[in-house]
């Protein structure tokens, strides 16, 4: 646990609100960029074109409902502790396979969208119904298979992050221009700078600082685009099923199978967060959290669905606000989540997102999708590397990575079974759990048991 000295204001302490706004806005700061980033990243590779200020601006006003939630706790829905909740990452992969597939059957941006919206309400049950068994699903939800399939998302999404770095899928000819190239060099090493060389507030704020000096750059250079802001709606009220709903079996596949992998890592979360707030990690109090928290991930997934954005899943950075700023109490969590329900209903601030040039954004997302790959490595770096594990690995990435690197591999196969296999991150999650139920644990040695059975005392 962290020591309570450190702690300004406790888990149920209520600090002045003047205080609790000033804590507040830096977890959003913190937040902000990793909330509004996926639907940028979707919106831009998908081709939603004028839905995406609208798309941000649910993203934000479902991130602060989403956060009430999870710090207030209603009934047995939330962890009771200040975690905030955003746009998962996790379920970039999935969502753009489901939205190029409807977009190859000529499907429009509503079609897409209504099509990955239907996706995720339903996939929300599976985190539901898996928060009240997480105490009972060691033998599949082990560091072994959560490493690999976090490793394969971060890897999987490096090639849409370097596509945007270079200028874009949309951006043909002008596809790895010197200037492009520039641009998303610029931004990682402003981002490397600010983490490496910053104070704490400007560690915190590193991809936010490289997307404002690269968005600069590129106005300097005049690649800023400022015609989304000339029709951009300034206020909206959020629409549920704005977009309708549809469900395809063969699609939804992979959306559930990172539902399970969202309930372990929301799990991880909240536990460092029980750390950082100087709170028990192990007893029925932890417990009592880490259901409420895995449920409350699992019911703000739906708000998510219906309200017109993406999944949503607790963020670990903030865990770095509360030791930075020594402030873990809940009741500020409510001022986050106030603000940015406010910020939800100005479509504007989305479009003031959609200046940001794609390889100014690509320079971010190059860092962001590879540090999810390397969070992965380090889970399993924690893991012993028997003989078991090594060959769980190697033939989980081998599969995940070989459908990425050569999708016609699966072109030949029926439909549903090509929807399921053809997505790295299922066939390597799949692959990894079946192995890990299959494969026969290592066992010690007899003679080693008998000799300490037998081993006189001292």
């Amino acid at each position: 646990m962290a020591d309570p000295i450190s702690l300004i204001y406790r888990l149920e302490d209520r600090p002045p609100p003047a205080k609790a706004a000033l804590a507040g806005f830096q977890h959003i700061l913190a937040a902000i960029v990793g909330i509004v980033t996926p639907t940028l990243v979707i919106g831009g590779v998908l081709g939603l074109g004028e839905q995406v200020p609208y798309l941000i601006s649910m993203a934000i006003f479902v991130s602060g409902v989403a956060t009430f939630i999870q710090c207030r706790r209603i009934g047995p829905v939330g962890s009771g502790l200040l975690s905030l909740q955003g746009t998962s990452f996790a379920f970039l992969g999935a969502i753009l396979a489901a939205g190029m597939a409807v977009k190859g059957r000529g499907g429009s941006p509503e079609d897409i969208l209504a099509m990955i919206f239907g996706l995720s309400l339903v996939g929300c049950l599976v985190e539901i119904v898996l928060s009240q068994f997480m105490d009972k699903l060691k033998r599949i939800i082990n560091p072994t298979v959560t490493g690999i399939v976090i490793t394969i998302i971060g890897l999987s999404l490096v090639k849409v992050g370097f596509t945007d770095f270079a200028g874009g899928a949309m951006a043909g000819e002008n596809l790895g221009q010197p200037v492009n190239l520039l641009l998303g060099a610029i931004v990682t090493v402003v981002i490397l700078i600010c983490t490496f060389m910053g104070k704490p507030m400007l560690r915190i704020g590193a991809i936010m600082v490289g997307l404002i000096v690269g968005t600069l750059v590129a106005m300097a250079l005049g690649m800023v685009n400022f015609a989304p802001l000339a029709n951009a709606q300034i206020f909206a009220l959020p629409i549920p099923f704005r977009y309708g709903l549809n469900f395809d079996f063969g699609l939804f596949i992979p959306m559930a199978f990172l539902y399970l992998v969202t309930a372990i890592e929301t799990s991880g979360d909240l536990t460092a967060s029980s750390v950082v707030s100087g709170q028990p990690v192990s007893g029925p109090l932890y417990l009592k959290r880490i259901k409420g928290g895995v449920l409350g991930d699992g019911v703000n997934s739906g708000i998510a669905a219906i309200f017109n954005t993406f999944p949503n899943t607790t963020f670990s950075q903030n865990n770095g606000v509360i030791q930075m700023t020594g402030v873990a109490s809940r009741h500020v969590g409510l001022y986050v989540a106030g603000i940015l329900v406010i910020m939800g209903f100005f479509p504007i601030l989305g479009a003031i997102f959609m200046l940001i040039p794609k390889p100014v954004l690509g320079g971010a997302t190059l860092v962001l999708f590879g540090t999810i790959a390397v969070a992965g490595i380090r889970i399993l770096s924690t893991q012993p590397m028997d003989q078991r594990r090594v060959y769980i690995m190697a033939v989980s990435f081998g599969l995940g990575l070989g459908v990425t690197l050569v999708p016609e591999a699966t072109q030949h196969l029926p439909t549903l079974l090509k929807q399921v296999v053809a997505t790295p991150i299922t066939l390597s999650g799949l692959s990894a759990i079946i192995l890990s139920l299959v494969l026969p644990e290592p066992k010690t040695a007899p003679e080693a048991s008998d000799q300490e059975a037998h081993a006189p005392a001292e």
